[in-house]
């Protein structure tokens, strides 16, 4: 299968890409830029600079490259700059997704949007694919409105909902919970923790399968696709600082009130993922292997 994946550069991007090509499919990486993904001895695939928010170069290059399917990955995933600027948010989460559905829909592409638990008001979690939305803030807003654009432009869309994802890709980590807990704690600072969130932390290798079942199935839908450990970030902070023998005393419980923030974040999400489990074989490592493989560079 010929498969195009946007966002190449970021976390989700290094474990997806070798991921695809492991499974004997045919990539092309598409990022802004060069290329910054890490590659692997003896793993082939194609890279394109391209700008999501283009929509020329992003309908030229799918008529030119003609895939089978389409995973979006590139996205503003970060809630607070997605608050102080809803303008540039949207221009990328909303109408660059629409861009890539359409042409997607032009070239007879499948289309497999990556999608987020903040599309909940997190009053109810975990959740299940259906049920009911509300999004807190822009970036929520945000990433529910390109669910219904994929899902009304492309026929044969996919959305894959995550949760809090974090990893490491050819030493690489993007800063998370759990990297932000060693290195505080590594300086010896006191940090302030909330423990009334709670999510279902999810391994970027995970995630990285869970797309390539969804796309190998040919399934369309919304699924959820995160760990299956439902925890809040104290006992994550906890968990990291077990794991690397660090001073946990230096961890301050506090719940979300204590942070002055731009973007609300709703305080219980998390998924059920009996569906994924069920439909596509989808089974997540557990906290404790997935914080091994992040923190101890253990590989895909």
């Amino acid at each position: 299968m010929r498969i195009l994946v946007t966002g190449a550069n970021g976390l989700l991007g290094g474990f997806l890409v070798p991921e695809l090509v492991s499974g004997g499919h045919e990539v092309l990486a598409t990022g802004r830029g060069g290329l910054r993904l890490p590659v692997e001895a003896g793993s082939t695939f194609a890279y394109a600079d391209m700008d999501i928010t283009d929509a020329l170069r992003v309908s030229d290059l799918l008529r030119e490259w003609r895939p089978d399917h389409v995973v979006h990955a590139a996205a503003l995933t970060q809630a607070d700059p997605c608050e102080l600027d809803p303008v540039a948010c949207w221009h990328v989460n909303v109408t660059a997704t629409r861009f890539l559905a359409t042409a997607a829909e032009a070239v007879g592409a499948r289309l497999t949007y990556v999608s987020t638990d903040f599309v909940f008001d997190g009053e109810a979690g975990p959740y299940r694919e259906g049920d009911p939305t509300g999004p807190v803030n822009v970036y929520g807003c945000s990433k529910l409105t390109a669910e219904r654009v994929v899902l009304e432009t492309n026929r044969h869309a996919g959305i894959i909902r995550t949760v809090l994802v974090y990893g490491r890709s050819g030493g690489q980590s993007r800063t998370n919970l759990m990297t932000w807990v060693r290195d505080r704690l590594t300086a010896g600072e006191r940090i302030r923790v909330v423990d009334d969130q709670v999510r279902t932390p999810t391994y970027a290798g995970d995630l990285a399968r869970g797309i390539r079942l969804l796309v190998e199935s040919g399934g369309t839908g919304i699924y959820h696709v995160s760990g299956a450990d439902v925890l809040t970030p104290w006992e994550m902070a906890r968990l990291t600082a077990r794991h690397l023998d660090l001073d946990a005393s230096l961890l301050e419980r506090v719940d979300a009130s204590t942070f002055t923030q731009p973007a609300r974040r709703p305080l219980r999400t998390g998924f059920h993922i009996d569906k994924a489990r069920r439909v596509l074989g989808y089974a997540p490592l557990t906290f404790a292997e997935g914080l091994r493989l992040a923190l101890d560079g253990g590989g895909q």
